[in-house]
């Protein structure tokens, strides 16, 4: 488990908050250890939190994640690396065009219960504050669609997410529950410069053809993740287990009023709100 060095200070996280996240080993609410997480997201692009959740929540929320697994809309897509259309201007065989397969489940927001860890933990103040420290953001706001904000993963046998770029600045995850065999987050930092609009086609074909190293992120249950996805290619392997690999997204706006688009809600959630 990492070692963490940070500056001590007032402890002013409230109570509800440390029945849900080990704040022993992470105190959210120390200016000293916002800003070394912070540091660490700024240097590598990924910040993980192994055992933040305590025992209990974890629990909780895998119950509610098996209880609802009916209410979840799995899929199979198609898409290309960039998460945008094929471009006709290009031959159908370029790396920009290829496509690679993505499959999972996934509940919504709005099938949530009221009562579950997860609504807690996201609407906290304490934890949005921590957050906007190590990511670097004035504010988090929820989504203005009732389906967007807080989503379940699940991941069955042979089910993947295939190698792309994400087209938010940040990521935030928490693992509930691991596959047995594979389902492995792996990535490749700095591979593309979306500001400058350099693409490296080159370095993403190399990827795609295994000739470039991977970095892997150990995410046993528990783990809250934070991760730059735009510039840095990632991709979850297929799950071999027998075990449904269980994640939980938490997903902000840097601005109020945000919705996802009906296309895209049908796209990812199967229905429209």
């Amino acid at each position: 488990m990492t070692s963490w060095t940070y500056l001590l200070c007032e402890n002013r996280i409230v109570t509800g908050l440390n029945t849900l996240i080990n704040t022993e080993t992470f105190p959210i609410d120390n200016t000293g250890f916002q800003q070394q997480c912070r540091d660490i997201l700024r240097r590598d692009g990924a910040f993980v939190m192994a055992g933040f959740l305590q025992p209990e929540a974890i629990k909780q929320v895998k119950q509610e994640a098996e209880a609802n697994q009916h209410h979840a809309y799995f899929c199979q897509n198609k898409h290309t690396v960039y998460l945008s259309p094929p471009d006709a201007d290009l031959p159908e065989d370029h790396i920009r065009n290829h496509k690679v397969d993505s499959s999972k489940g996934c509940i919504t927001n709005d099938v949530i219960p009221a009562d579950s860890p997860l609504r807690t933990l996201y609407n906290s103040p304490v934890f949005k504050e921590f957050l906007c420290t190590v990511l670097e953001e004035e504010a988090l706001y929820e989504y203005a669609d009732p389906m967007s904000s807080i989503n379940i993963h699940y991941a069955r046998t042979g089910q993947e997410l295939g190698w792309h770029f994400d087209n938010s600045s940040f990521a935030i995850t928490l693992m509930i529950q691991e596959a047995e065999q594979g389902g492995v987050f792996e990535y490749v930092g700095g591979m593309r410069d979306s500001a400058k609009g350099d693409m490296n086609y080159t370095g993403v074909e190399q990827v795609l053809k295994g000739e470039v190293a991977t970095k892997q992120l150990s995410m046993p249950a528990g783990t809250l993740v934070m991760f730059r996805g735009r510039d840095a290619i990632h991709r979850v392997t297929p799950n071999e287990g027998e075990t449904t690999r269980l994640l939980v997204v938490l997903a902000y706006n840097s601005q109020p009023g945000i919705a996802l688009e009906a296309e895209a809600m049908k796209t990812f959630y199967g229905r429209v709100a």
